[in-house]
């Protein structure tokens, strides 16, 4: 019973490093496109074509 329980804890470690793993890079790669996105946004208010603007009437 002891080596299931320490199986059961050893794989739930394991999961929780993989995890922690992915969450710091997927943050990383968040935080990137975040900015891309906010210099699109901003390039794009900035440009005099607003003939490309569906939603101006």
């Amino acid at each position: 019973m002891f080596w299931k329980i320490l199986g059961v804890v050893a794989l739930i470690w394991i999961a929780l490093a993989l995890v922690g793993v992915l969450v710091k890079g997927l943050f990383w790669i968040l935080a990137v496109s975040a900015v891309v996105f906010g210099v699109y946004l901003l390039v794009k208010a900035f440009s005099d074509s607003d003939s490309n603007d569906v939603t101006r009437v």
